[in-house]
């Protein structure tokens, strides 16, 4: 009792802050992991994904189908494709063909998104919008005349498949703008492109930055479509194929694996930046 009372006395005084045996049992996490809209320490946080990811490589070794390769045999190939056929490299200019299309989209897309609010752009940013519904292979014979190489094909392709999303959300965004936003804007007598600058541009930062996070996760899962398309240059999405095609399942699985962690780390630096950019975004949310 009055080790008890000693550790709230001082979580009082911010002291001693960390969290009690009693609110780290296991049934009070499992409680809180499984009802809804609850807030969860980090610890407790750490202790819910420490489980989950133990129970998924458990299932990986023990209960998977034999033909999905076992972790040695993935960490093997892994080293094969890193040391002998330079997979770091191929990964790179991967990375950089898709920096490259997400930053062209970002660019076209949210032009289109913040000039909607005129009505001849509106019109042209809803018509770009319902060319999401086209399938990529039959547009890259179209894109394969229009552009000077295999470079820009990559490219192309990836500007069109992520502009179209991207369109679609922002322009979206900005017409569900509630009027008042714009009103208090003139009540303070800025210009119309003054208003739109505030209201629209720095108003939706924090949208435009987790639209711009999402289609680069877009543009990562159709960049080895999109490099399966176009071989001269190499890059992961051709490596990939090329050992898909030889059924090296290890080495498939190394390559995705490799895929996955980059991307999750992309999406991490994105949206560290978010917070950055955009500190108060998080005051808003219910789940903290």
């Amino acid at each position: 009792m009055e080790e008890s009372m000693s550790e709230e006395r001082l979580a009082v005084y911010g002291i001693f802050n960390v969290p009690s045996m009693q609110s780290l049992s296991g049934w009070n996490v499992v409680r809180k992991a499984l009802s809804p809209n609850q807030a969860c320490s980090k610890t407790e946080l750490g202790i819910i994904i420490g489980a989950q990811v133990i129970f998924a490589f458990l299932f990986w070794i023990i209960w998977a189908p034999p033909i999905v390769p076992r972790p040695l045999e993935v960490v093997h190939a892994f080293q094969k494709l890193w040391m002998r056929d330079g997979l770091g490299v191929e990964l790179a200019m991967s990375f950089m063909v898709n920096l490259e299309a997400l930053a062209i989209s970002s660019i076209i897309s949210l032009g289109l998104a913040y000039l909607s609010v005129t009505q001849f752009v509106r019109i042209i940013a809803s018509a770009a919008s319902k060319l999401r519904f086209l399938g990529l292979t039959g547009l890259s014979l179209m894109f394969t005349y229009l552009t000077p190489d295999g470079h820009w094909l990559k490219v192309s392709l990836l500007v069109f498949g992520m502009t179209v999303f991207f369109v679609t959300a922002m322009a979206s965004e900005v017409a569900n703008i509630p009027k008042a936003e714009f009103d208090h804007a003139r009540t303070l007598r800025m210009s119309e492109w003054r208003v739109v600058w505030e209201v629209v541009v720095l108003g939706k930062m924090d949208v435009a930055i987790e639209t711009i996070r999402q289609n680069a996760a877009i543009g990562w899962m159709m960049l080895t479509m999109v490099e399966g398309i176009v071989k001269s240059e190499g890059g992961v999405g051709a490596m990939l194929l090329n050992e898909n095609k030889h059924m090296l399942l290890d080495a498939v699985f190394a390559i995705q694996l490799t895929i996955l962690l980059v991307g999750l780390l992309f999406d991490y630096i994105i949206g560290v930046s978010k917070n950055i950019a955009c500190p108060w975004v998080s005051l808003s949310l219910q789940r903290r």
